[in-house]
């Protein structure tokens, strides 16, 4: 469902690479960026949405958890859209390959759905206050 070798999946994972103990999983047929050792899901690589006529895929599309004070901004973005099946639980989708996508957004992005999944240890490495 993924090409291991992917332009866009390998600037996600230098991304994700940055945030403490943050690791790679494949689940679903599709990689996952998870946090800490209980290993909570903040991010996907790839996804779909439903619509009248089946299923679109978004092979090149991030999902996260957004920040709830910026979850109504993202919505208005047509980047954006709601993934099929995690969509309910608050998650959102981003299209990496949008002409105008900016990566230093895609990295706001992936920290804060890490700060909605992460431990307060995680938190505190996070932010410089622990060893």
């Amino acid at each position: 469902m993924y090409d291991e070798h992917d332009p866009w999946l390998a600037r996600l994972r230098r991304l994700c690479d940055r945030l403490p103990e943050s690791f790679e999983k494949v689940a679903h047929g599709r990689p996952t960026f998870r946090a800490g050792e209980k290993g909570k899901v903040f991010a996907y690589f790839g996804g779909g949405v439903k619509h009248p006529g089946g299923h679109l895929r978004h092979d090149a599309g991030l999902l996260f958890l957004p920040d709830p004070a910026d979850r109504v901004a993202l919505e208005d973005d047509p980047r954006t859209w709601v993934p099929a099946y995690l969509g309910p639980s608050g998650w959102l989708g981003l299209d990496l390959d949008a002409p105008d996508l900016d990566w230093d957004e895609v990295a706001e992005l992936l920290d804060a759905s890490y700060r909605l999944v992460a431990s307060r240890t995680l938190l505190a490495r996070l932010d410089g206050e622990a060893p």
